[in-house]
């Protein structure tokens, strides 16, 4: 039993820093294989996991955790995201988050539809975020006083159509600003590549597996209350002009 537990937090210690554990990788083989062929191991991993509110997801044979909604400890607060982005305002943020759920949709439309494409270049992204800020920004019921959600798409949607498409310092494609659209949307492929989401490749980026792990098995169920919205009013129909 001893030597179970000391596998499981072997096992533990290795996903809880971000790394997958795989029965590709010769240097983590042993630990996916007695994950799956151990109970003991199996059992004391999960209990572990969930009592830290982490989530373990499977894609490829290979194993992953990520923070449980509201994990303080494990994941990222809006401050500490603030903070690391090197941005002021709760609506720049919303843009980063708007961003980043643009990119999975480009390969999910939902979590068992699957659009098969080996990347996305940066700015097909901005184009579509572009494209689908200005969709949601056009519907009224955004403007609308009494959900203080919904207020946020008004200054996301006037901030992203007040930024410039690139500035100077866009030249240097290795460096992110907050002072145009390309220099939000590096920031934010940056931050997905550092999270293990994405491969960035000379503006492309490139799903791994760790995207499609988290993707197919917590995307819906764990949406916000502002992605939700998002979904609904990108769902419905244009306003017509009247008498058309």
């Amino acid at each position: 039993m001893e030597k179970g537990f000391e596998k499981a937090l072997e096992i533990y210690s290795v996903l809880a820093t971000g790394q997958s554990i795989s029965a590709k990788d010769k240097e983590t083989a042993e630990l996916y294989n007695s994950f799956y062929s151990d109970s003991e191991v199996y059992d004391a991993v999960t209990a572990l996991l969930k009592k830290l509110n982490l989530k373990l997801y499977e894609y490829n044979e290979s194993i992953f955790v990520t923070a449980g909604a509201g994990n303080k400890v494990f994941g990222y607060t809006n401050d500490d995201l603030k903070r690391m982005l090197g941005l002021r305002l709760n609506k720049e943020l919303y843009l980063v988050y708007f961003i980043v759920y643009e990119a999975l949709l480009q390969f999910y439309k939902t979590s068992d539809t699957y659009q098969v494409k080996d990347y996305i270049r940066l700015d097909e992204l901005i184009e579509v975020v572009g494209k689908e800020l200005g969709r949601i920004s056009s519907d009224t019921s955004v403007y609308t006083k009494d959900d203080v959600n919904d207020s946020s798409f008004k200054a996301v949607a006037l901030l992203w159509d007040g930024l410039p498409p690139m500035i100077s310092e866009d030249k240097d494609r290795n460096k992110a600003s907050r002072g145009s659209r390309y220099g939000f949307a590096k920031l934010t492929a940056n931050l997905m590549n550092q999270e293990g989401i994405f491969t960035v490749v000379d503006d492309r980026l490139y799903p791994t597996d760790r995207f499609h792990a988290i993707v197919e098995n917590y995307f819906e169920e764990s949406g916000s209350s502002i992605m939700a919205r998002l979904e609904e009013i990108k769902n419905k129909p244009a306003d017509t002009e009247e008498g058309e």
